[in-house]
């Protein structure tokens, strides 16, 4: 039951209370499908460099490092993109940010087809990367707000297995377009998309937060009244949220109160698996290829990926729930380390696959169960800069890693050394969480001994 605050002619009723309380229904089911469906194009668009990059080195007789540099243009956008598109849709709306990033990357990843040069290309992914890195935030952000408390850990995990399935639909079209049409038809194919813009102005909530912050009583007592039909809105009823947005946290409070190495573990475990994240899903096919795969068994390979990390951010959630985020997080990182240490090495068909498919569930996987942790572990007044630094230096990682790829392709390693390297990050992940889960337990054995000193005392 949420709790209301009572005056002389009106009932304050807590917009945030409301919804943490609702009974799970078909509006936020709605909301769950369409932001997966949106971040199903956005894992199309950033997952497409990679498929198409065995035939562009070829066709553009790209340098590995050229084209590491390249496929870290959109990486670069989205970073710059959360920057900007965040803020903008705090004074314009959610929804409103989420559809202009929406066309910006959609329209610019069409662009990309016709583009003739190295500049253009990468022009055209840095304005996409710009759209990419707006949306997720801000898509991110709104299934937050709609889902019920008891669910959200659950329904945040299913939206974001839209991310892995928008990457392994990228590999599937590149099976069946490249041979036959070029890699220009991959970007062409983004553009259909743009067909749906009637259907998210349509259904789209917008963030119920920003309706009662700009004053709009009806349209937001129409959202609660979607998002939790049980509770009976009168006219006595005023709309009140109890976190408003108010003055910027510094980054100092951060490590403030204990969390110094908490903070810092998080930031480097960001880090490292956006780094693998992002280095498999551009190197792969083309690592593949080289050594004796055709191009359909490489992009097949990113099938596998994507389909694992579908799977690991469900079942890891799931997971998290029953053991803890940070105990699931530091067996993934390890499974992660693993899994791709031995993909250099000759296996059978069916045991690459299964390895390919651990690592995308512990990689792509993972960074969901990062962002979740990070949720928790912050306390409400922080969080929001908690989670906006981790991202951010999260990124460094994914702009780092098609460049890994790219320095280690031109050094013309063996096989088993590129994907040795690149199992390194999963080992320093692992290390990172371990370092989490003492420290937090050490920071709780104080507080526990703090309380409990006063009782001895009496």
């Amino acid at each position: 039951m949420s709790s209301t605050t009572t005056t002389d002619a009106s009932i304050k009723l807590d917009i945030n209370e409301v919804i943490d309380n609702a009974k799970f229904n078909r509006f936020h089911w709605s909301v769950v499908w369409l932001c997966a469906l949106l971040l199903i194009f956005d894992g199309y668009d950033l997952f497409i460099y990679g498929v198409i990059l065995p035939v562009l080195m070829t066709e553009w007789n790209l340098t590995p490092v050229q084209a590491g540099a390249l496929g870290s243009y959109a990486l670069f956008g989205m970073m710059f993109g959360a920057l900007v598109f965040g803020p903008m849709a705090d004074r314009i709306g959610r929804k409103k940010g989420v559809l202009i990033c929406f066309v910006l990357f959609t329209v610019a990843t069409f662009l990309n087809g016709f583009a003739t040069s190295v500049t253009e290309f990468g022009i055209y992914r840095f304005i996409a990367g710009l759209g990419c890195g707006g949306l997720m935030p801000n898509a991110v952000a709104l299934m937050n707000e709609y889902a019920p408390r008891r669910s959200r850990g659950t329904l945040v995990a299913l939206m974001f297995s839209g991310y892995s399935l928008g990457g392994l639909i990228a590999a599937w079209t590149g099976i069946h377009m490249l041979p036959a049409y070029g890699w220009q038809s991959m970007f062409f194919v983004a553009a259909i998309p743009l067909l749906l813009i009637p259907i998210l102005v349509w259904k789209l909530p917008e963030s119920v937060g920003f309706l009662v912050r700009e004053g709009k009583d009806k349209e937001a007592r129409h959202m609660l009244s979607l998002a939790s039909p049980e509770t009976k809105l009168t006219e006595q009823h005023v709309l009140t949220q109890s976190i408003q947005k108010g003055a910027s946290v510094p980054v100092v409070d951060l490590f403030r109160g204990g969390r110094l190495v908490n903070t810092l573990m998080i930031w480097l475990a960001f880090f490292c698996c956006l780094l693998m994240v992002y280095a498999l899903g551009s190197w792969l096919p083309k690592l593949m290829n080289q050594a004796g795969y055709s191009l359909g068994s490489s992009l097949s390979f990113l099938i596998a990926l994507n389909l694992g990390g579908m799977l690991g951010a469900i079942f890891g959630g799931w997971l998290g729930d029953r053991f803890g985020l940070p105990k699931v997080m530091s067996w993934f990182f390890l499974l992660a380390a693993v899994s791709i240490s031995l993909l250099g090495f000759n296996s059978p068909m069916f045991a690459l696959y299964g390895l390919i498919l651990v690592a995308g569930a512990t990689t792509i996987g993972t960074q969901i169960l990062l962002y979740a942790n990070t949720a928790q572990y912050y306390p409400l007044s922080i969080r929001s800069t908690g989670l906006g630094w981790a991202s951010g230096i999260g990124r460094f990682g994914a702009i780092s890693g098609p460049f890994l790829g790219g320095t280690l392709l031109a050094k013309q390693l063996p096989l088993q050394a590129n994907f040795l390297i690149f199992a390194i990050p999963g080992v320093i992940s692992t290390l990172a969480i371990i370092v989490f889960i003492l420290n937090t337990r050490h920071q709780a054995q104080k507080v526990a001994t703090a309380q409990a000193a006063p009782v001895m005392a009496q």
